[in-house]
């Protein structure tokens, strides 16, 4: 690799490489080649960054300021980030190679949850009680937790960091972000615009790095009040277990294998275009990709047959490009995981009717793509239909009536999101309120908001992002009593 450009840890307000002078190097999905390096951290680097945090947090000007000058400073961020889109939006593509085109429409988006939660944070209420007890004055505060620990995955950096930051610092809170080693780039980026719009020294830091060397000690260290994060399940269950053990509040996202359902009295084709967003759109590499397609019976061979006849035209390729419609798998390893599942798919009987395999272009060829790959006649107990793939394969799954369509979605450990597809109204209703999922998409699919709560039911996660319930995760209550009394109750008695 010739002259790659490095990026730094923001530690204190400092920039900052690891304390072992070690780089971790980062490459180019559509290329393969690696273009920049990030420092390769330790748990001394980590624990700078978490003591930097609570220092911030416990003196200085950051927990002097009014909740509204906070918010100020939120919203300077956003208008940031919205002057900075284009440039952001292109190392994410250089950084994870989705699609130039989606990067920018997030980031161009992101600055809506830095002005949403900036005008929330000086709307944190307490409340004054009513009190069962003669002169006794009670009231409720709402305050910060203290250090957290947003630990962000490979495939959406800067938005789904956005989801974390936004709020906590809306909170008062101070933050440590620890993101993907495969893409950390873009959030070393965004450090830039964190000290320009003005936080003081420390409110955010950045750790990056190998998870199984400085994860351990973000989680664990005494002065980490909590710990939000986003990725699989099996890396989740561990930060949960660890993080129980030292009393800390978490935030878990976690995967999905979510259904899209498909009934006969569905617009067809808007159904169609609906299966293809919900799991070709950034090559699958998504935790609410609708990667089960659940089809009626009767219009089973209909939908099947134009998902895979759309499917075989969208164009692969270079994802700077405005005509790719599927870019690369983020790194190798997962591209070599998703062609794994594809071979655990044939040899478990399912029968593949589009892809399956690497493109054979000479364009594509030092890049890590998967063609879109669709699977039909699935059985739900097909370990293609249980286990999340996270990369462009399909299955598509055949339903009788309601009641199966119903029981096939909810029998899977997950429940992050799914969709439905009718024309009638009361049966949307009736299958929202049946179907396990945190999110419920109706004649339209991979739609988020910042004011729309996103979190997952069962293994899919605890506790919610976005919109008002997500600063609640945030904050802690303390109850004041106030003794108007002139005289002392007796002390040996419960008051």
């Amino acid at each position: 690799m010739s002259n790659p450009e490095r990026f730094q840890n923001l530690v204190d307000g400092q920039y900052r490489t690891s304390s072992t002078g070690r780089w971790l190097a980062t490459a180019n999905p559509f290329t393969g080649a690696e273009w920049a390096e990030v420092p390769q951290c330790g748990a001394e680097d980590a624990a700078l960054a978490i003591e930097a945090a609570h220092r911030a947090f416990s003196s200085g000007p950051w927990p002097k300021l009014s909740a509204t000058s906070r918010g100020k400073l939120l919203r300077r961020l956003g208008d940031l980030i919205a002057r900075d889109a284009e440039k952001l939006a292109a190392i994410e593509v250089r950084d994870n190679g989705k699609l130039y085109a989606e990067m920018l429409g997030q980031l161009r988006y992101l600055p809506e949850w830095f002005y949403y939660f900036g005008g929330l944070a000086d709307k944190i209420e307490g409340g004054v009680l009513p009190s069962d007890k003669p002169q006794i004055f009670s009231y409720t505060k709402r305050e910060p937790l203290g250090v957290v620990v947003a630990i962000t995955p490979w495939n959406s950096p800067l938005m789904l960091l956005t989801w974390k930051l936004a709020p906590a610092l809306a909170a008062g809170n101070t933050v440590v972000i620890k993101p993907s080693e495969f893409t950390s780039c873009s959030t070393l980026a965004l450090m830039a615009l964190v000290k320009e719009a003005g936080f003081p020294d420390g409110v955010v830091n950045t750790v990056t790095g190998f998870g199984h060397e400085v994860g351990p000690i973000l989680v664990s260290h005494p002065l980490v009040a909590k710990v939000a994060f986003t990725g699989g399940d099996a890396t989740g269950a561990a930060v949960y277990a660890q993080a129980a053990k030292h009393i800390k509040h978490v935030t878990l996202e976690l995967g999905g294998k979510s259904p899209n359902i498909v009934f006969a009295d569905a617009n067809i084709e808007h159904a169609v275009k609906g299966a293809i967003s919900g799991i070709f759109a950034a090559s699958g590499q998504t935790c609410i990709a609708g990667s089960r397609l659940l089809v009626q019976r009767s219009v089973y061979q209909e939908v099947s047959e134009k998902v895979v006849d759309l499917a075989r035209t969208a164009k692969l390729g270079d994802p700077m490009l405005e005509s790719t419609q599927v870019g690369p798998i983020t790194t190798q390893p997962q591209r070599d995981k998703v062609l794994q599942y594809i071979d655990v798919a044939r040899e478990g009987g399912a029968e593949c009717l589009l892809g399956g395999k690497r493109p054979e272009a000479a364009e594509l060829a030092n890049g890590w793509f998967v063609e879109p790959t669709i699977f039909g006649d699935v059985n739900n107990q097909m370990r293609i239909a249980r286990e999340e793939v996270f990369g462009p394969v399909l299955s598509i799954i055949p339903f009788d009536d309601e009641d199966e369509a119903i029981s096939i979605a909810n029998d899977t450990p997950y429940g992050l999101a799914a969709g439905i597809w009718t024309s009638d109204i009361r049966r949307a209703f009736r299958v929202t309120d049946q179907v396990r999922a945190g999110t419920v998409w109706v004649n339209t699919y991979r739609a988020v908001s910042f004011m729309a709560p996103f979190g997952g039911y069962k293994q899919s996660g605890i506790g919610r992002e976005n919109g008002q319930v997500a600063i609640e995760d945030y904050l802690q209550t303390k109850s004041v009593w106030v003794n108007l009394a002139e005289d002392v109750p007796n002390p040996f008695v419960l008051r």
